[in-house]
């Protein structure tokens, strides 16, 4: 390894613990440093000079934390903020945003105005601090200027690959322009439990398919081969462009063009060397070390070298074609998995077994598809032939589809972990012993500190403590509920379980593992009414966490799930419980109350919304109400009954966010502070409602939304409420005087 990815590696570890303010780690990475160094050269020079690395990436990270605080310090007071839009936001919508002028971020609740992501805008509302930067309640947004080239570049790829590629869009928007926002929870969670998240995610194998299958077609057309490297390294260059720029494509990009640029000028250069010209961000941009997707794509390309390193040792390269692509694809993606391991168990709480043999079957279809869905966004202009390419590709993308919900079914083909910091940090000693000793001759001493480092996590502690707070968590299942209440003593309350496709459901996929990460009991499980997405994951969660009691409406659906969700009752031993007004129950001091429905009122309804559980929890002085997917009807029979009683300080929002409910009377005897719609991005239902949106953002409540943020989890003591998504939190604020 060349003495500049050396030192770069010093750096973005000094950078890594300053930023994580961790002794620990500073003292771990200047101990290494001064090792790497003594060993490398006698005289003592490069250890110090690679420990004054590491020293030097601690000050910058400091000084940098300490400027951005400052920064945020004097924006909280300013009463109009100048900012950058990361999403496109409109009346009754949130998104992020960035403070113009340094790192700090914003997160914005819009009442007036709209603009799209790109944009600077200033904003005026109720401005407080968050754990991350700046929030803005009530904000009033006016758009100084629309979104850079870049940004519209973006776009208008993203509206060509609709328009091309009609139903395999959303896989085809993660693979072309990095845009995963469209794609369902349940494809994402295939992807992540098989091990092939990194397909999601333009990388380095994505921008070097489509320029290995470029320079392929040239020489195959006659063209000379630095020709074609020359016309390869145009196209790269303009297809990042077009995307938008996004930061893993330039690096990838800047590797490949300084590979194929060294062989122009037949100058061979060392591999790691390219890996650090790709990875040294970080000296221009010190917090990009904290952002997982630059994390996972230094040690994919590390780990990849590593593999092939291996693979030679191993004798692969002495085999037939057909073997030695099987032996180094399986080698390079076990050493992947390995290496990768802390960060993906850190960032998504799981770790892939099965990651091997998936990529194994993944990668033929992903170095055919990934041409052709290149070749139909710049045909797009053409529209019949972008069309017939499209066509094409479709069965290879239901392929690598396949391969994922195929590899994630399997028993046990994903581990779900919750590592605290210190068990993450023994797990990057052991995938840094795991590297060294595929890349070093003498491989038995690090071979030997992986091997510690692995027996040593199985005996560390790896549930997380337990907070004393209760907590409600809207979990990300997408078009669909799954709203689980957490007590002091981890307790689980479930209403809900989200949906079911063809060959899996939420409950499987999302609601268990995320339980089970965050440690505790199912006590009871409260289904709000029998449509699929809503009951579709019940099934499994029945049988897989064995609550004491299922309470239900006693309203019958067609859903085909709810009977199953009967029967994996019955036989788990589950007791049935049907719902009344009126009934309440505690558990660790949360109370839990049935408002509706009423059995009078049921015998004459048809359909099962207008019968959902409507239930009120009680923590202290705060109110959370959870509506199902109950409309105006009940809405008006439960003001007709108890008005009062409808007050919250938290609401979900009933049906998605429809227009059939949330009605302007219901609204203002609510009057909710926080506001949680739980949505699928991009639903056919086209939901949720604007004007549900504006009415929730008049009344003062803040709007939370799945498909923007992801889940969605209020904390609370009693008295206040803290909030937490998006990798961000923040303390709710008090309510709102406004009408």
């Amino acid at each position: 390894m060349p003495l500049v990815a050396i030192a770069l590696a010093a750096y973005v570890a000094g950078l890594l613990a300053g930023f994580a303010h961790s002794v620990v780690l500073a003292i771990g990475g200047l101990t290494a440093a001064v090792a790497i160094g003594m060993r490398r050269g006698r005289d003592g020079g490069r250890a110090f000079a690679l420990g004054a690395l590491v020293v030097a990436g601690g000050l910058v990270a400091a000084t940098a934390t300490a400027t951005d605080e400052r920064c945020l310090a004097t924006a909280a007071h300013r009463v109009v903020l100048t900012l950058v839009l990361d999403d496109s936001v409109g009346p009754g919508t949130n998104g992020r945003a960035r403070l113009d002028g340094c790192e700090g971020s914003a997160w914005l609740a819009v009442e007036q105005g709209e603009a799209s992501a790109g944009s600077t805008i200033t904003a005026r509302g109720e401005i407080f601090a968050s754990q991350r930067g700046l929030l803005v309640q009530h904000a009033a947004i006016v758009v100084v200027r629309g979104p850079p080239l870049l940004g519209r570049l973006r776009t208008a790829a993203g509206h060509a690959i609709d328009r091309t590629f009609r139903g395999d869009a959303p896989l085809v928007r993660a693979l072309l322009i990095a845009d995963r926002r469209e794609l369902t929870p349940e494809v994402r969670d295939s992807f992540a439990a098989a091990g092939l998240a990194h397909i999601l995610a333009i990388a380095g194998l994505h921008i070097g398919i489509i320029a290995a299958a470029l320079a392929l077609a040239l020489e195959l057309s006659g063209v000379p081969r630095r020709r074609a490297a020359v016309v390869t390294i145009v196209v790269v260059i303009a297809y990042v462009a077009m995307i938008g720029a996004p930061i893993p494509a330039l690096r990838s990009a800047t590797m490949l063009t300084t590979l194929l640029l060294s062989r122009l000028v037949q100058r061979p250069t060392s591999r790691w060397a390219i890996v650090a010209l790709g990875a040294s961000q970080p000296v221009l941009a010190p917090r990009v070390v904290l952002d997982a997707g630059y994390q996972l794509s230094v040690v994919g390309v590390a780990a990849m070298i590593a593999g092939a390193r291996l693979s030679k040792r191993l004798g692969a390269h002495r085999r037939s074609e057909i073997v030695k692509a099987i032996l180094v694809t399986l080698i390079g993606t076990t050493v992947a998995t390995i290496a990768s391991a802390p960060i993906v168990a850190w960032v998504f709480g799981r770790v892939s077994v099965i990651a091997p043999l998936s990529n194994l079957a993944a990668a033929p279809l992903i170095a055919l598809a990934q041409p052709m869905i290149f070749c139909g966004l710049v045909l797009s202009p053409i529209h019949p032939l972008a069309a017939l390419i499209a066509d094409a590709a479709h069965p290879i993308l239901a392929g690598l589809t396949f391969v994922a919900t195929t590899s994630a079914s399997i028993p046990n083909a994903s581990i779900t972990v919750a590592p605290t910091a210190i068990a993450a940090l023994i797990a990057c000693a052991m995938s840094a012993g795991v590297l060294v000793a595929c890349l070093l001759a003498e491989w038995t001493r690090p071979a030997i500190v992986a091997s510690l480092a692995a027996m040593l996590l199985v005996w560390l502690p790896v549930a997380p403590a337990e907070e004393g707070l209760v907590e409600l968590h809207m979990i990300d299942v997408g078009q669909g509920d799954a709203i689980a209440l957490r007590t002091p003593h981890a307790h689980w309350i479930l209403f809900d379980a989200g949906g079911a496709w063809r060959g899996g459901d939420a409950g499987r996929s999302t609601v268990i593992p995320y339980l089970g990460r965050r440690g505790g009991t199912l006590d009871l499980f409260v289904l709000s009414h029998p449509h699929t997405d809503h009951v579709g994951g019940a099934p499994s969660i029945l049988r897989a966490l064995h609550p004491a009691a299922y309470v239900d409406a006693g309203f019958p659906g067609p859903a085909e799930s709810y009977r199953a969700s009967l029967d994996a009752a019955r036989d788990a031993h589950v007791r049935w419980v049907r719902a009344h007004p009126g009934d309440t129950l505690t558990i660790d001091g949360v109370a839990l109350s049935f408002l509706a429905p009423d059995s009078a009122w049921t015998a004459g309804l048809v359909d099962p919304n207008l019968a959902s559980v409507v239930a009120l929890v009680r923590v202290g002085n705060v109110r959370m109400l959870l509506m199902g997917d109950a409309e105006r009807p009940e809405e008006d029979w439960l003001l007709a009954h108890d008005s009062a009683a409808l007050s919250a300080d938290v609401l979900k929002v009933g049906h998605h966010g429809s227009a059939t409910s949330s009605t302007p009377r219901f609204l203002r005897a609510v009057r909710p502070r926080l506001a949680l719609v739980s949505v699928g991005a991009g639903n056919s239902y086209h939901l949720p409602s604007p004007d549900i949106m504006r009415a929730l953002a008049a009344q003062g409540a803040q709007v939370l939304r799945t498909d923007r943020l992801g889940t969605i989890v209020a904390r609370t003591d009693g008295h206040r409420i803290f909030v937490e998504t998006a990798g961000d939190a923040w303390e709710l604020p008090p309510r709102s005087q406004r009408p």
